[in-house]
C-alpha cells in the first residue's frame, strides 16, 4: 500500500506531462534530426572517433527540443501545479515528501531523457549499426557530457520554481540562463586562443563537459591539435563527474527545500 499514493501521483504527473501528442510529436523530431543532421568523418579515422562525430553531429537540435520539453515539465507543469494548490493536496498523501517530488522528477526528466536516448540510439542503429553498436561506450559517453549542461539548467529551474513558487519566472530565466551559459564555450575557446591558456576551457567544461570531451577527440584526431589543452580520457571522467556532482547538489538542495520548507 506505500506504492500505491507515489503511483498516484507519478500517474498523474505523467498524464499532465505528456498529454497527446507530446510523446508522439519529440518522438518524431528526434527522429527526423537523427536522419538530417547525422554526418561521417569521411577519412581513415579510428572506430571510437567515427562514433564520437557521428554523436556530435546531430546533437544540437535534439538537445534544444530536449530543453523545451523540460522547460514545459518543470517551469510549466511543476509551477502550475503549485500555483493551482495541486501539489498540497499531494502533500496530505500518505506518502513522504520526497517520495512526491521523485515521482514529478521521473516523469518530468526521467521520461523526457529516456525518450530521447531510445529515440536516437535505436534510430542510430539504425542508420549505421557497425558504427552504434561496437561503440556503444562512447555514444553514451558522448550523450552523459552533452546532457549535463541541460540537466544542470533543470536544476536551477526546479529550485527557481519551488522558492518562487512561479513558473513563469522559472521559464523565463531558465531560458535567460540556456542561451547565456551556453555561450560559455565559444567564450571559453576566444579566451584561451588570445591568452594561450587553458584554464578558461577548463572552468567550462565543468559546466559543459562536452568541452573536454572534444578537446580530447581533437587531439585524438588527425586533424586535430593539442596546442592550448590535450586533456587525457582520466581528466575527461574528472570533468564529467565534477559536473553531475554539480547537478546533483542543485537536485539535493531542491529535495531539501521541499522536504523541510514548502508549504511552511
Amino acid at each position: 500500500m506505500k506504492g500505491r499514493p507515489f503511483v498516484e501521483v507519478f500517474s498523474s504527473a505523467l498524464h499532465e506531462d505528456y498529454r497527446f501528442p507530446i510523446i508522439e510529436t519529440f518522438a518524431f523530431l528526434y527522429a527526423l534530426s537523427t536522419f538530417m543532421f547525422a554526418s561521417f568523418v569521411s577519412v581513415s579515422t579510428p572506430g571510437e572517433l567515427v562514433a564520437y562525430g557521428l554523436i556530435s553531429s546531430l546533437l544540437n537540435l535534439p538537445l534544444l527540443i530536449f530543453i523545451i520539453l523540460i522547460f514545459k515539465n518543470l517551469a510549466y507543469g511543476l509551477g502550475s501545479d503549485i500555483e493551482k494548490g495541486i501539489i498540497q493536496t499531494y502533500l496530505s498523501y500518505p506518502i513522504k515528501r520526497r517520495w512526491i517530488l521523485s515521482a514529478k522528477l521521473l516523469s518530468a526528466l526521467g521520461v523526457a531523457i529516456l525518450l530521447l536516448l531510445s529515440v536516437q540510439i535505436s534510430a542510430l542503429y539504425v542508420l549505421a549499426p557497425d558504427v552504434v553498436a561496437p561503440y556503444i561506450g562512447t555514444v553514451l559517453l558522448t550523450y552523459a557530457a552533452n546532457l549535463s549542461f541541460p540537466l544542470l539548467i533543470a536544476g536551477i529551474i526546479l529550485l527557481v520554481t519551488l522558492i518562487l513558487r512561479r513558473g513563469g519566472l522559472a521559464l523565463i530565466l531558465g531560458i535567460v540562463l540556456y542561451f547565456a551559459l551556453g555561450m560559455i564555450q565559444t567564450l571559453a575557446l576566444v579566451v584561451s586562443s588570445g591568452t594561450g591558456s587553458p584554464i578558461s576551457l577548463q572552468i567550462a567544461s565543468v559546466i559543459s563537459p562536452n568541452v573536454v570531451l572534444d578537446r580530447y577527440y581533437q587531439t585524438y584526431s588527425p586533424f586535430g591539435t593539442s596546442e592550448l589543452w590535450a586533456p587525457t580520457f582520466t581528466e575527461v571522467l574528472v570533468y564529467l563527474g565534477a559536473s553531475y556532482l554539480i547537478v546533483a547538489s542543485l537536485f539535493l538542495v531542491a529535495y531539501l527545500y521541499f522536504s523541510r520548507r514548502f508549504g511552511l
